[in-house]
């Protein structure tokens, strides 16, 4: 591999250690009571203010329950056809499907938010590297970015940096609200072709 292409994998490999953390469905706190590594390590990693050791890599491989190829992404593309998928459950407010197999890149996830039980407080907003491209699918979305509220329906899409602050919330109280979520590496933008 060529130094170039080394610079650019270890620069995605925050992005991809978050992916495989949500894959799994873990929060930061969860994966550092696993393998005895720190929150505020892994939270500098997936941020990529710190490159992984090896050893690091090897505890989270186990972990995730992936090998180091996919955490690198360096992984050949399965040929296999996908497998169903079980929901993960956030909670008891959020319930995730994830749509690709492969940790890294682009990959995409199916989101469901049960009907809110009165007026929705204003999603907490936090910020990470990457790339998000949302899609509501049904239902209304509160999508608070920054300083400013969206409620996207059906068809609405919206596109932005994950460094800018960001949280979603179900904007109706009479039922649940479904989206899906494309997240890329920082940079990474979809290319529209006609």
């Amino acid at each position: 591999m060529a130094v170039d292409g080394v610079d650019s994998t270890l620069a995605a490999m925050g992005p991809r250690l978050r992916a495989a953390r949500e894959h799994h469905g873990a929060t930061l706190a969860g994966v550092s009571c696993a393998t005895g590594i720190s929150t505020s390590t892994l939270s500098r990693i997936e941020t990529g203010r710190r490159t992984p050791t090896l050893e690091i890599l090897l505890r989270l491989s186990q972990e995730y329950g992936t090998s180091l190829d996919e955490l690198a992404g360096t992984a050949s593309a399965p040929v296999a056809e996908p497998r169903a998928t079980a929901p993960l459950s956030f909670g008891d407010d959020k319930a995730v499907l994830p749509l690709t197999r492969y940790v890294g890149g682009l990959h995409a996830h199916k989101h469901v938010l049960p009907a809110a039980e009165g007026p929705p407080a204003r999603p907490r907003q936090g910020c990470h590297e990457g790339y998000e491209w949302l899609c509501v699918l049904y239902g209304r979305l509160w999508l608070a970015l920054g300083d400013r509220d969206l409620i996207l329906t059906a068809g609405d899409v919206a596109e932005f940096d994950t460094r800018a602050p960001h949280g979603v919330a179900n904007a109706s109280p009479g039922g649940p609200v479904e989206y899906l979520i494309m997240f890329g590496p920082q940079g990474e933008r979809l290319r529209p072709r006609t």
